[in-house]
């Protein structure tokens, strides 16, 4: 049998497909473990070090468009509303969505996935004209030269929480997306809290109830926001054009186990939160049951500069994929 590195991140719904319990027809699963999974997107676009890999969404079609030669399965891992994801610093006097325009928000980098649902959002319900607003980044983007002129970097090895906090910058993404370290954007991913909680920041959300909105709005358009789609390095599928099929089938099964075993998805308490604004299935896979989802990212990738018209083409490899 072939061997399959495999890197994903700590979700409860894919351990049975990476212990084995679940196998991938005709493969061996090799569990790759890199903390955090972010730090795996650039050595598979650039280097091609994994067979297959979780990639942020905007990333992989991206990669697609410059020729790197990946395609994927229409598994996503992890989803997420993006209304409770940008902290206004604490002086800024931002009260509202058209407040950010002339403002500097912070961004770990221009094209992450958070930030494209961010700006689509921020645009499309408010109305901000996102080209008033200066993005502060501090670190690459995975594919490279496709960001605005309205785009600075960080020059002085500040994280973003610290620049939220002194007030250098008037709002940021929390997490990932941004605020969520004190140190370098491949390290210290945990320490931002504590950093800001020393220097006395108080940052406050631009959305005082976030999951009302975010429901309202997944009510009115059906716009689920996507992350973590699975990529497979397209020779393995030149190879054996059953492989997509065998593996999406592998990921539908561990997560069926999971939801069995865990209807409630205590393992990870915020799907489970998830499930019950959505009314359902908090990390549905398949085409159709994505494509609300899919063709708005693609949109605001496009929208955004990040995506030519007619890009990225064929999103997915041919192979059987049922709602699951």
């Amino acid at each position: 049998m072939s061997t399959l590195s495999v890197a994903l991140g700590d979700y409860p719904h894919v351990k049975a497909l990476l212990s084995g319990d679940v196998p991938v027809k005709g493969y061996t699963v090799e569990p790759v473990e890199v903390k955090p999974i972010i730090g795996a997107y650039r050595r598979m676009i650039r280097d091609l070090e994994f067979d297959v890999c979780e990639l942020a969404p905007v990333s992989y079609t991206m990669a697609v468009q410059a020729g790197v030669p990946l395609t994927a399965v229409p598994v996503y891992l992890n989803r997420k509303f993006h209304h409770a994801d940008v902290q206004c610093g604490a002086a800024s006097g931002i009260s509202a969505p058209k407040d950010l325009e002339g403002r500097r928000i912070g961004v770990r980098a221009y094209s992450v996935s958070t930030g494209v649902w961010v700006r689509g959002l921020l645009r499309e319900e408010y109305g901000v004209a996102l080209d008033k607003m200066t993005w502060i980044v501090d670190d690459e983007d995975h594919v490279e030269g496709r960001v605005p002129a309205n785009v600075e970097h960080v020059t002085d090895g500040r994280s973003l929480g610290a620049l939220l906090a002194s007030g250098d910058l008037d709002a940021a993404l929390t997490g990932n997306a941004g605020t969520g370290r004190a140190g370098s954007p491949r390290a210290g991913w945990t320490a931002a809290a504590t950093d800001q909680e020393a220097q006395g920041a108080g940052p406050y959300p631009l959305f005082e109830h976030p999951d009302v909105i975010a429901r309202d709005s997944y009510l009115r358009t059906g716009v689920y926001p996507l992350h973590s789609v699975i990529a497979i390095r397209s020779e393995l599928v030149e190879r054996d054009p059953d492989l997509p099929t065998a593996l999406y089938a592998a990921f539908a099964e561990s997560k069926r186990r999971q939801v069995a075993s865990d209807p409630g998805w205590s393992a990870l308490p915020r799907l489970g939160k998830q499930a019950r604004l959505v009314g359902g299935d908090p990390i549905p896979y398949g085409v159709a049951a994505n494509e609300p989802s899919t063709r708005a990212a693609l949109r605001l990738a496009r929208d955004q500069g990040l995506l030519d018209a007619d890009q990225p083409g064929r999103l997915y490899a041919e192979g059987d994929y049922p709602d699951a």
